[in-house]
């Protein structure tokens, strides 16, 4: 989820020339945000709708063709994608991203379909479980992406609040908290948007967006 590229830069005052690297060409060649933001982008949305109330709680499944299909999926492509290019962060924070949205998946239908034989009493804290499992590693996520643009750094953060509030949400049964986390869930998709635009800017000849300088500098 980076868009950060050195420029190595010559002098002619230097005893020995540096030369950069031929580019990069063939399968091992391209930027993986392009196809990752806007995949982690739409099923932020789709998510963040349905928290929000746009369909009844009946219909909470509906997001789940977008979060598995695009989201989860893509995301996989695009840490593969990473992976190649040797773009270990990029790879990091879109591989945990994956299994977070094809986990959802697994968690929604299985849950539905009593996969995992879990008795419907401990439904609740099984939701709860997973949800904290994930705001946990997101929270540490956030603390490794703060040599980043600030912008990265405040898409996970705000990933980890709106799990926070789902978690308070689904352990006090509290409407309200969990709408709050939709808001919140749609506000990381439009930083998200805004990320995947900056980074087709660039991939497009263009100018890269301002995104901040990171929090941490040493």
């Amino acid at each position: 989820m980076s868009t950060v590229h050195a420029d190595v830069v010559g002098s002619t005052s230097r005893a020995e020339a540096v030369q950069a690297p031929p580019a990069v060409t063939g399968l091992a060649a391209g930027d993986p945000t392009v196809l990752g933001l806007p995949a982690f982008a739409v099923g932020s949305i789709a998510l963040g709708l349905a928290l929000v109330g746009y369909v009844s709680p009946a219909a909470g499944g509906g997001p789940l063709p977008i979060i598995f299909a695009m989201t989860g999926i893509g995301l996989l492509l695009a840490t593969v994608w990473a992976a190649v290019l040797g773009q270990t962060m990029v790879a990091t924070i879109f591989g945990l991203f994956s299994g977070f949205w094809l986990s959802y998946t697994v968690l929604e239908v299985g849950l539905d379909h009593n996969w995992f034989a879990v008795p419907a009493a401990d439904v609740q804290h099984t939701v709860a479980l997973y949800l904290i499992s994930w705001a946990v590693v997101m929270a540490a996520l956030t603390l490794a992406t703060t040599r980043l643009p600030v912008a990265f750094t405040a898409v996970v953060g705000l990933v980890v609040l709106a799990l926070v509030l789902l978690i308070i949400g689904t352990l006090d049964t509290n409407a309200s908290i969990t709408k709050a986390a939709g808001y919140v869930t749609l506000v990381f998709a439009a930083l998200g948007v805004y990320l995947f635009l900056g980074a087709a800017s660039v991939a497009g000849g263009g100018k890269p967006y301002p995104l901040g300088p990171p929090l941490v500098k040493d």
